[in-house]
């Protein structure tokens, strides 16, 4: 029994499912794709899981059953290759509706023939993984199915308390003192936001949230020049991706995902669950040139990921509320929930209330033999108006954005 810690900010949040999608250097094998998932399913608990709730504390756990909870569908009719619109279809369909997670597992799976390849869509809840995990669960999905390598068992330890973070990471006075006001009228107000009466809001969300996303791609020889110009420039290519979405935008700030397995002492390599943090740049004047904007943005990472107090700032923010409080934040923001303290913390500290922000996710780069094309549809939190998820593998960089055509989802 495992239960959720900084995992809990996803759980009463519509719009907080993502996907990857990889095209496998081998034929549709409908027995095989069960094996796999089987097997992945023996190595990671998690998927086994669904959620349960224990009522005296209030705490929401993985309830680890015995046999694999994803869903698998075998899509009829081949499809030529990952630009196809049958994909991003089924991905806003599975997406549609809020997935019941004490009745159904956290991974859906979607598989077409693509001629003597197979095109494989993994939709996860955010409860299971995040980008980076889920990048490499699919990595151990195609190992599998064309090579037989067997995934390794991780053992879940998932951030059970603040003390995993670095001494020197407390919230600011400031924040620390809001925080502490907000939950101590949570307490004097006495509620609590059950699950089914979210999962009927979200449901109800998801119907009017319609969110598009649109796919470009960067073949290898522009990709390759963008990395030489940058590392003249001495910058990074996610500093390049942030300044674009900065001067195409013009806008002021961007929210920026970031992965922090290494510094965990908790972290078991392969398990699942959220493993990363979330913080803003905000540039004040945006120059014309772009890699002035890429240079300017590079510093201001550099000042945040050197200073624990702002790197982990959000995983502070959820340790220090009141998981309850923080249960009742997304619907309180957009007055579905009648409290002051959760629509405080929904509006000023997360941004609930209306979908403004822009945000990016950049998986890296990464090399396969046996996946021959992929790319990564990042969640469309409440919060955002635009996000960009960004992979690129043997050498191309894709890029899938999910925008709101309107400020509010």
């Amino acid at each position: 029994m495992e239960y959720i810690f900084t995992e809990r900010a996803h759980l009463m949040c519509p719009n907080m499912c993502f996907g990857i999608v990889i095209c496998i250097n081998a034929e549709l094998n409908e027995s095989r794709v069960a094996d796999a998932v089987r097997c992945l399913s023996l190595a990671h608990p998690f998927i086994r899981a669904l959620i349960s709730h224990e009522e005296k504390e209030n705490r929401f756990f993985y309830d680890v059953k015995e046999d694999s909870q994803a869903e698998i569908s075998i899509c009829r009719g081949n499809i030529p290759d990952l630009d196809s619109p049958e994909i991003i279809t089924e991905f806003e369909r599975i997406t549609s509706r809020d997935f019941d997670l004490f009745k159904e597992g956290m991974l859906k799976i979607s598989v077409w023939p693509s001629g003597a390849k197979t095109i494989v869509l993994m939709v996860f809840h955010h409860l299971l993984a995040d980008g980076m995990g889920a990048l490499e669960l699919s990595r151990e999905f195609a190992d599998y199915y064309v090579l037989g390598k067997q995934p390794v068992y991780a053992e879940e330890k998932l951030i059970s308390s603040a003390s995993e973070f670095p001494e020197n990471s407390k919230l600011p006075f400031i924040s620390r003192l809001l925080v502490n006001m907000a939950n101590r009228q949570w307490k004097k107000e006495n509620k609590r936001l059950a699950f089914e009466d979210y999962h009927r809001f979200a449901d109800e969300h998801l119907k009017n949230d319609k969110v598009k996303h649109k796919l470009s791609v960067l073949e290898i020889s522009e990709t390759e020049n963008i990395a030489k110009k940058c590392k003249t420039e001495r910058i990074t290519v996610n500093d390049y991706l942030l300044a674009k979405l900065f001067t195409e935008e013009r806008i002021k700030r961007i929210v920026m995902a970031m992965d922090i397995r290494k510094p965990l002492k908790c972290y078991n390599p392969g398990a699942m669950g959220n493993y990363s943090t979330a913080f803003s740049v905000e540039l004040n004047g945006l120059e014309d040139d772009l890699f002035t904007v890429a240079k300017q943005v590079h510093e201001k990472v550099r000042v945040i990921t050197s200073k624990p107090s702002s790197l982990y700032l959000v995983l502070q923010c959820y340790a220090a509320l009141d998981p309850g409080l923080l249960d009742a934040a997304m619907m309180a923001s957009r007055g579905r929930f009648e409290s002051k303290a959760a629509g405080f913390i929904g509006k000023n500290f997360f941004h609930m209330d209306k979908a403004e922000g822009y945000s990016i996710t950049n998986l890296g780069k990464t090399e396969s033999d046996v996946i021959e094309d992929a790319y990564f549809i990042p969640p469309a939190s409440p919060a955002i108006k635009k996000t960009c998820g960004v992979l690129t593998l043997n050498g191309k960089m894709r890029v899938c954005t999910s925008e709101r055509s309107w400020g509010r989802g």
